[in-house]
C-alpha cells in the first residue's frame, strides 16, 4: 500500500501506539489501514456418489478443476457467500449446507470455509468464471488437475469420511505451499 484511501497522502509502515505490529499509517490524517486475511467460502456440492467440480476460466490456475468458491463479500455470511459462489460458478442450486472444512493459510493471508451441500436438481452449467462443470465420482476426479491444495484436501477428506458415513467439521492449518 502506498497511498491513504481516506486522503490520498503517502503511508508508512510503522507500529502505531498501542499496537504490536507494523501497519500502513497515513502521515497526514493518521488513518491506520489494517490489512486482514481474506475469507474464501465455497461448497462441496454432492449428488448421489458424485461431486460437482468447475474448470476455472480465470487466473490463477486457469483451466484447472476446483470446487465452486470465491471471496466472501461484505454484508454476507460464509454460508451465503458459498451459496452465491456456487450459483456464479456452476449455476447450481444447493440445499442442506453443513460446514465441513476450514483451512487457515497464514502464508497467503487467507481463510477457507467449505460447506457440504446437496444439489437441489441437476440443472447446472458453467458460469462466467468456469469453462465447464461436471459431476465426478471419486475415481473420475482429475486429481492431477486440481487447482489448489485446499480443494485436493477437502475432496480427500470427503471421500474418506464418506466411507464411514461420519462427516465431522475439519480444521487444518496449511503453513506453507505444498
Amino acid at each position: 500500500m502506498n497511498f491513504c484511501s481516506q486522503c490520498g497522502a503517502g503511508v508508512a509502515l510503522i507500529i502505531p501506539e498501542g499496537d504490536n505490529r507494523e501497519r500502513h499509517v497515513c502521515g497526514d490524517c493518521s488513518t491506520i489501514h489494517y490489512q486482514n486475511p481474506r475469507i474464501i467460502t465455497g461448497t462441496l456440492p454432492v449428488h448421489e456418489d458424485k461431486v460437482l467440480l468447475c474448470k476455472r476460466a480465470i487466473e490463477p490456475r486457469y483451466g484447472l478443476w476446483t470446487l465452486p468458491a470465491g471471496f466472501m463479500e461484505n454484508g454476507e455470511t460464509t454460508e451465503q457467500g458459498a451459496t452465491r459462489e456456487t450459483w456464479e460458478e456452476a449455476s447450481a442450486n444447493i440445499e442442506n449446507l453443513t460446514l465441513y472444512t476450514l483451512f487457515n493459510l497464514p502464508y497467503i493471508n487467507q481463510v477457507y470455509f467449505f460447506y457440504r451441500a446437496n444439489l437441489s436438481d441437476l440443472n447446472f452449467g458453467p458460469g462466467t468464471e468456469s469453462l465447464e462443470v461436471g459431476l465426478f465420482s471419486e475415481d473420475e476426479i482429475p486429481w492431477e488437475e486440481l487447482a489448489f491444495p485446499v480443494i485436493t484436501r477437502t475432496l480427500q477428506l470427503y471421500f474418506d469420511d464418506r466411507n464411514t458415513g461420519h462427516f465431522p467439521v475439519r480444521s487444518e492449518d496449511i503453513l506453507r505451499r505444498r
